[in-house]
């Protein structure tokens, strides 16, 4: 066990002590000591500087290097518990000088908090958005093994949850694979912005001491260093970019679970949740709800007021490091364990579940689907379009009437509305001709349907 942190690094400064709900209002440990691996990796590579700069003797460098690596150890074994001080960086280095002494004294040597957190943060940021990425390419070899597998099963596609027209439950899959693939393109993206090396920047103006930065940086497998020290210690853009591709992300996840929750009801019946991903009724004995798409459904809000947080923190923050900023670390540590259990749920709940392909075709017949075939069709006899358009609508009309579907009507029926009407029509207003009809680029044709799948996955390859 530690003991009780060394009085305050600037005390020296007042003469008086401080409110100790002071203290208490000022502590970021309890979100901060998270943090405790990349800030001692963090204060191993500074130390390797100082001693490359000739500030730490080698001596010296290596009792902070193996003091530093034994209070991982002691962390990591449970021995070491995380305590009795203002922050993680705080308790690192007291608990080293508690170890070796005077040298651990000297290891804050031309660092500062501000880009010692900094970069602590980038490589937290890193590793989260690392394993970001990892769960959602796993999400999208879900949907496209599903896609690939249902590429020719025929469902009812949508406008204003309205009945449209029908498409493929394949289809369906790949729309939501084109939207977690973009959100893939930008966590990687985001990536390259966060991954920086600001040590070396100190407070906001660098340091006198001679800090080989590049160096420091390669230590920590920082492609790049930061080219401007204000901007570095007050940079917090990396991390409402992290919270704002997890914002569209979990938007992305709440619609396919509405999806899945609509679906799953008696009056879909499109889909059944497995039994380890629902819930039942405390009252209701026939009860099966879909809590974790609920679940998940429900926690898009709180990413979202993650963000709109981390935006109002820095709105009106001049440069360079304001006490504000401390405020960044619970928010987007939340947003990543959010979004992280999310991503891990999904793709386990999606792959077990089954999809009821017979009850998914019998819902493409109702709803007037064909109507905008049976419109084609005119068109490409040389009706005028929205002369096409008017007839269809007629049609429509008598069949609300007469309780008939499109399908149904006799071909002396349908040429009451339009002598153009032949005896192909009856082949042309079966679903599966709708969609094979459909046979170009991003269409629902089965064959395309695959060439999807192949595109993303071929695209994959890259990330």
């Amino acid at each position: 066990m530690s003991k009780t942190a060394e009085k305050k690094p600037w005390s020296n400064r007042f003469s008086g002590e401080s409110d100790p709900l002071t203290d208490a209002f000022n502590s970021s440990l309890a979100a901060d000591k998270r943090l405790y691996r990349q800030d001692i990796e963090g204060s191993i590579a500074h130390a390797a500087s100082l001693e490359k700069g000739g500030v730490l003797t080698r001596a010296e460098y290596l009792s902070v290097k193996n003091g530093l690596e034994e209070i991982l150890r002691e962390i990591e074994s449970g021995g070491l518990r995380i305590e009795n001080a203002e922050d993680v960086h705080m308790f690192v280095e007291s608990r080293l000088t508690e170890k070796i002494g005077a040298a651990g004294k000297k290891l804050h040597t031309g660092r500062s908090r501000n880009d010692q957190v900094a970069t602590d943060m980038r490589l937290y940021m890193r590793g989260a958005a690392r394993t970001i990425l990892d769960l959602l390419r796993g999400l999208l070899d879900a949907f496209l093994t599903l896609a690939e597998k249902h590429a020719a099963d025929i469902l009812p596609g949508y406008t204003h949850m309205q009945k449209a027209q029908p498409v493929t439950l394949g289809h369906y899959l790949c729309a939501y694979a084109e939207m977690f693939l973009r959100d893939l393109q930008r966590f990687s993206d985001g990536l390259k912005r966060a991954d920086v090396c600001p040590l070396g920047s100190g407070a906001l103006a660098g340091t006198t001491f001679p800090i080989d930065r590049e160096y420091t940086a390669k230590l920590l497998d920082f492609p790049a260093v930061t080219r401007n020290s204000m901007d570095a210690v007050g940079d917090r853009d990396y991390l409402i970019e992290f919270a704002a591709n997890a914002g569209i992300c979990v938007m992305h996840l709440s619609r396919i679970c509405e999806e899945l929750i609509l679906w799953s009801t008696n009056e879909f019946g499109f889909v059944r949740i497995a039994d380890a991903y629902s819930t039942g009724s405390s009252m209701m004995p026939q009860k099966r709800n879909p809590d974790v798409a609920e679940l998940i459904r429900g926690k898009t809000g709180r990413v979202y007021g993650g963000l709109t947080a981390l935006l109002t923190m820095a709105k009106g923050l001049p440069l360079t490091y304001n006490k504000d900023l401390q405020e960044d670390k619970e928010t987007v540590f939340d947003i990543y364990d959010t979004l992280e259990i999310c991503l891990q749920i999904f793709p386990r709940m999606l792959m077990t579940a089954q999809f009821n392909v017979s009850a998914m075709k019998a819902g493409a017949n109702g709803g007037f689907m064909a109507a905008t075939d049976m419109a084609d069709y005119l068109a490409a006899a040389g009706v005028p379009f929205r002369d096409a358009h008017g007839v269809v609508s007629a049609a429509v009309k008598y069949c609300e009437e007469t309780g008939k579907t499109l399908q149904a009507l006799t071909l002396p029926e349908l040429q009451a509305f339009s002598p153009a009407f032949k005896s192909d029509i009856t082949e042309i207003l079966k679903p599966e001709t709708m969609i094979r009809r459909r046979d170009l680029p991003g269409g629902p044709h089965p064959e395309r349907v695959r060439e999807n799948v192949r595109a993303i996955r071929e695209i994959l390859l890259s990330f």
